[in-house]
């Protein structure tokens, strides 16, 4: 059925669905009737598809039933999900009215759009992971982003002057949906961050990123009649980002986000900027094959005891610091809890009793805090005393500075305790507010608890009062309360009695008590809710004016609890604390060990191995040896624990030295990328291109078989261009596994050293050591890799074969192998073939023998 939106025929109400439908058209609208969310026309078709729903119809005025399905609204979260991961934007149409008290059709409207980056629902948000709206605001001279998380009120901007690094920046806060103007929609939509489909780029109107426009929306959301206080004055890049993710907030909410903090412009050079390819390579916050949590470098040091928490940690490993400062005050809180148990058990029994106050906060501003989330409030703000008190004495100034910022705010965790009555908490038709808490409150739900009792003691002091025995008080809708009389009883029926009803059997009456009892019970509950509803708004304001004092609570508290989850972290794995040094670029590990692999290594013992890089006479490591031997992991391993040390965290390792890098390259693995039509070689020599272009003598370099998507010649040239290039030049520290061979003779080039991983010949087999060592493997062990591997015996026969060609000089080698097996299964026809004296053979006996030698060739 076609869309009938402007057919006078629709009823009334279809009218109205179709005036706000057009409004909503890129959405699937929820339209609120009674207990359920409908869906009509084409959004059922696709809804009814998308939710495995039943597709029904409903009467429209027209002759053709309108398409329809719908949802319970109790259940309606659970939808919605499935709904936003399939790619729909959601627009929420509620009834704005009591259905009971609208004069004609119900007024109904859309009071929010949902969107990938603007969900607010616990049970559709992931609780260990940021939920970021982004919006890019792009000149040839520079950008400026500005990201924000309205499940937590978190609001950043940034802004640069290389274009360049658009990308890294996407990648390093991996926002869920990013907004731009249409007039740079087709420039951001070219960046690499935007192949892949789940990164969602949406166009707004450009005016919403003009400069003065932008600078109003920022003043208006916070109040204030200039910038300065930001110190973003200058920014005109950044506020332009800001402005746009404001009104598409505004434009979705429909009101102006009150829970956003205040913006925080994140400075130049603050973190370690790390590409989508790194953030990969290294599998920080998901496996790369499946993209799950379990396997990562965040698996293994997420020991948070709250949500909060988990979500700063996995910020922080997606985007390591690179002040010292910061970083040594952070390594300062993971040793106090490291080097004294008793605080680290203690703080982990009392913030397992913290909730996520983060987004508490956030729907506090919102104004979507619920009863039960209130009580979770009340037993946060109760375990501040104990873990103040744990840290009192604590020897590192962060962690003191976290706990002296911390409120318990006392006075609100008593008027919850007082006001809410926490097993009735989660009941969402009211109950919710104590007894004890109002007066008012407790004699009305007295009235409507005892209504049965009141009654019956009227109807048992009537019938005692009149004589009546048959007197009954009863009730039903139409005429409420009453006293039923039958009609033998006529006659001593009192004169204070008023005839309400007449039935063939008697006579119903209304007295002036009966009349008041009956106001009472009829009303009691409605006044009831009324007044608890009253009450609770009340609790609401205390709430948010306290929001600022929340929100520093919910920040202290997960910064305590990071460095008490590295901390546990490093006891749990046998870490040890790194030391920086504030000159050179130095990576200096004793026995370093892969930080996941050695907790999936199925209990084998991980073998550590050494790194020595200075910067300077040893700032490339050119890693020899076989596939399977392990220099990807290894490489990985090195970079790793540089990361760790950047994020305050202890290393698996004996010892480790490090000076702080600015940022970490990766070209490891090769993979097609068929929605831009790049081969696996192009994608590679892009990746090398992005490392030469932005890499410095601070960057950390890792580098797996450089050149191996093209021919032998050709990809050793790039890589020995590659690797002198960073080496002369560039002078980073670099980690460089190549099977060329040939690069070994760069071992005379200054800086440039040659190591290998150390492999054991058992026959006809290799073991890996796992082991590295200075100086160059003298073979790739490839085709014993094939054949551990479980390619069939004929080709990995076939390879020697030719490999024995090809190293004798002989490149003829095409049938080799099955010419030397035919040489074999046919010596005995060959050896009688040559004993035959052709001279001397008569015809009847070359016949004979010719039988002969057929029949043996057939055998």
């Amino acid at each position: 059925m076609s869309s009938p939106k402007n057919n006078p025929k629709l009823s009334p109400m279809m009218r109205r669905y179709f005036e706000i439908k057009q409004n909503y058209e890129d959405s699937i609208l929820l339209f609120r009737l009674g207990d359920f969310y409908e869906m009509f026309f084409d959004d059922a078709i696709k809804a009814s598809k998308a939710l495995d729903l039943t597709l029904t119809g409903r009467d429209c005025g027209l002759s053709e039933r309108a398409p329809m399905c719908g949802v319970p609204y109790h259940a309606v979260d659970s939808y919605i999900r499935k709904l936003i991961e399939q790619g729909f934007r959601v627009a929420i149409c509620e009834q704005l009215e009591d259905p009971k008290t609208a004069k004609g059709l119900v007024d109904r409207d859309v009071v929010r759009v949902i969107t990938k980056g603007t969900i607010m629902e616990d049970t559709i948000l992931d609780e260990k992971s940021s939920n970021y709206l982004a919006s890019v605001y792009l000149e040839e001279q520079g950008f400026g982003i500005a990201w924000a998380d309205i499940s937590t009120g978190e609001f950043c901007i940034f802004e640069d002057g290389d274009v360049s690094d658009i990308d890294s920046m996407l990648s390093a806060i991996s926002p869920s949906e990013t907004v731009c103007s249409f007039s740079n929609y087709k420039q951001v939509k070219s960046l690499s961050f935007f192949n892949r489909d789940d990164n969602v780029l949406r166009a707004v109107l450009d005016s919403s990123f003009k400069f003065d426009n932008a600078c109003a929306s920022l003043m208006e959301q916070y109040k204030v009649c200039t910038l300065k206080s930001f110190e973003c004055e200058d920014k005109s890049f950044a506020i332009r980002a800001a402005g746009g993710l404001l009104e598409y907030l505004k434009e979705t909410q429909k009101r102006i986000i009150s829970q956003l903090r205040t913006v925080k412009l994140v400075k130049n050079n603050s973190f370690m900027v790390l590409d989508g390819n790194t953030k990969r390579n290294l599998e920080l916050v998901q496996r790369a094959k499946d993209g799950k949590r379990n396997g990562s470098l965040l698996s293994v040091l997420d020991k948070c005891e709250t949500n909060m928490g988990s979500r700063y940690l996995k910020r922080l490993i997606e985007q390591p610091l690179q002040n010292l400062d910061e970083i040594k005050a952070r390594q300062s809180a993971t040793a106090c809890l490291y080097n004294d148990i008793s605080k680290n058990e203690g703080l982990k029994e009392y913030l397992s009793q913290i909730s996520d106050l983060e987004r508490l906060t956030a729907k506090i501003a919102y104004g979507s805090v619920t009863p039960k989330h209130c009580i979770a409030i009340k037993y946060t703000l109760k375990a501040i005393p104990h873990v103040k008190r744990i840290l009192s004495d604590c020897e590192s100034e962060f962690l003191k500075e976290k706990a002296s910022s911390l409120d318990s705010l006392d006075d609100i965790a008593d008027l919850i305790d007082r006001a809410i009555d926490e097993n009735q908490a989660g009941n969402k038709e009211g109950g919710y507010i104590s007894d004890a808490y109002n007066e008012e409150l407790k004699n009305l739900r007295h009235i409507k608890e005892n209504a049965k009792i009141w009654l019956s003691n009227l109807e048992a002091e009537e019938r005692e009062q009149t004589g009546i025995k048959t007197l009954r008080v009863g009730y039903n809708r139409i005429f409420g309360y009453y006293i039923e009389v039958s009609k033998s009883f006529a006659d001593k029926v009192p004169y204070t009695y008023q005839r309400k009803q007449t039935l063939t059997t008697g006579e119903r009456f209304i007295t002036p008590e009966l009349k008041q009892i009956e106001e009472k019970i009829l009303t009691a509950d409605e006044k009831a809710i009324r007044l608890e509803t009253r009450l609770y708004g009340e609790i609401k304001e205390k709430l948010l004016s306290v929001v600022p004092a929340l929100q520093t609570n919910a920040l202290a508290l997960a910064q305590i609890d990071i460095a008490n989850s590295l901390a546990t972290a490093a006891l749990v794995n046998r870490y040890v604390q790194p030391s920086f040094v504030d000159k050179g670029n130095v990576i200096e590990i004793k026995n370093g060990r892969h930080p996941v692999v050695e907790k999936t290594s199925g209990g084998f013992d991980y073998i550590p191995n050494d790194t020595h890089l200075d910067g300077d006479n040893s700032r490339t490591m050119i890693i020899t040896g076989p596939n399977m031997a392990g220099k990807s992991t290894y490489m990985r391993q090195v970079a790793l624990i540089v990361l760790m040390a950047h994020i305050g965290s202890f290393v698996p390792a004996e010892s480790a030295k490090l000076s702080v890098v600015d940022r970490i390259f990766t070209r490891i693995g090769a993979s097609d990328d068929l929605s831009s039509g790049q081969s696996t070689f192009m994608v590679e020599m892009i990746e090398v291109a992005t490392i030469l272009n932005n890499a410095t003598n601070k960057s950390l370099i890792l580098l797996d078989e450089i050149g191996r998507g093209t021919s032998t010649i050709d990809g050793l040239s790039i890589a020995w261009a590659v690797m002198e290039e960073i080496n002369d030049n560039i002078k980073a520290n670099t980690l460089f596994a190549t099977h060329f061979h040939e690069l070994a003779a760069l071992n005379k080039v200054e800086g440039i050293k040659i190591y290998k991983v150390l492999v054991k010949e058992l026959n006809d087999t290799v073991l890996f050591l796992h082991k590295i060592s200075e100086g160059g493997a003298n073979k790739s062990f490839g085709i014993e890799v094939a054949q551990i591997a479980g390619v069939p015996r004929k080709v990995v026969e076939k390879a020697k074969a030719v490999m024995r060609s090809i190293e004798s000089g002989d490149t003829k080698f095409e049938n080799q192998t099955e010419n030397e097996t035919d040489t074999t299964r046919y010596s005995d026809v060959i050896e009688q073939l040559k004993d035959i004296d052709v001279n001397n053979c008569t015809p009847v006996n070359a016949l004979l023998l010719l039988t002969d030698l057929v029949k043996k060739v057939n055998e």
